[in-house]
């Protein structure tokens, strides 16, 4: 295929001029328009087929050519919009009986772009943690805080626990208190059964949940608990997670904390609160092999939802062979 058409043709040309002048698109989006229309020509002149006689199965090989290039399904999608714009202009000006398009366009019978749709792009699988970077991570923040003994360390140890022991959502961290309160003015969302080691929180939809906690992360969470109600500002909330002056601790805090003490772990990628729910799913998935369990800890509504794991699962299976198999490497040298 040549690199770029000569010349537009000049309904094409028409086209456009009607997008800038009557609809005012950007010049972003012109540009856009005037690359898949120019693609959409030099298809047609290399198969030696008129534009105005180009049928549904034409469309249709040429979206697999753009799919064989190398192209993004979102930009198939748009190439095919483009296309599919053009041609109902065409036969809207047919309708018309407008000056020149009207003989043009006999030969259209029908829209060909329509019932023509972009491959569905894929479903990008959650970033997860190796077990090794995770458990890097969790043990960074439970040094420093040994280390440090400060109000802030010690809390973002409890968190980074927390978070990679029970898979909680950020929002869900955050509403834990101290203890459940049932004041109607000020019912918690999430609170921590300190004796049976279980959190409960209020998940998507106002679903309730509650999720083990494991001894490693109860012990974290019980050196912060400590300090936190020697501490002078304890008494001016009930939440669970405070900052030094004493208010609810904000999901950015905890966004930049986590991101610093992944890079202190020496992490070769951003770490963010979610990626430690993936981490923790991906991880039992790998252990337990229960999805049922996975999705009840969670809070999925679906299973659907949940068996995106299986697919992270698979991925380090397929690691775990590649590093292990005797015959896993045959052929590749």
């Amino acid at each position: 295929m040549k690199s770029q058409a000569t010349e537009l043709h000049f309904l094409v040309q028409e086209y456009l001029h009607e997008l800038h002048v009557l609809r005012q698109l950007s010049p972003h989006t012109l540009k856009a328009y005037r690359m898949d229309l120019n693609e959409l020509q030099e298809f047609a002149a290399d198969d030696s087929v008129e534009l105005l006689k180009v049928s549904n199965t034409h469309v249709r090989r040429w979206a697999g050519r753009l799919h064989s290039k190398g192209k993004s399904s979102r930009s198939i999608a748009r190439a095919l919009s483009a296309w599919r714009g053009w041609y109902h202009w065409i036969t809207e000006k047919d309708a018309r009986r407008d000056a020149g398009a009207g003989q043009l366009a006999a030969n259209l019978i029908a829209n060909p772009v329509d019932d023509v749709k972009a491959p569905k792009r894929l479903k990008s699988l959650p970033k997860a943690l190796s077990v090794e970077q995770a458990l890097a991570l969790v043990n960074q923040a439970v040094l420093e805080a040994q280390e440090k003994k400060d109000l802030e360390t010690i809390r973002d140890a409890a968190i980074v626990d927390l978070l990679y022991s029970s898979g909680l959502r950020l929002s869900e961290l955050l509403g834990i208190d101290v203890m459940q309160s049932k004041d109607r003015l000020q019912e918690s969302a999430g609170w921590l059964d300190w004796d049976a080691a279980e959190v409960t929180v209020l998940g998507k939809g106002g679903k309730r949940r509650s999720v083990p906690v494991g001894s490693p992360a109860m012990k974290s969470l019980q050196a912060w608990r400590d300090i936190r109600n020697a501490s002078e500002c304890a008494t001016q909330s009930i939440a669970l997670f405070i900052s030094a002056v004493g208010s609810r601790l904000s999901p950015r805090t905890v966004q930049a904390r986590l991101r610093t003490l992944a890079m202190r772990a020496g992490l070769p990628t951003h770490v963010h609160p979610h990626m430690m729910r993936h981490s923790f799913a991906s991880h039992v998935l790998q252990s337990s092999q229960d999805l049922r369990a996975v999705q009840e800890m969670l809070g999925h509504a679906s299973i659907a939802s949940t068996q995106i794991y299986t697919s992270l699962d698979f991925q380090h299976l397929a690691q775990a062979y590649d590093k292990a198999h005797p015959r896993a490497k045959a052929g590749k040298d």
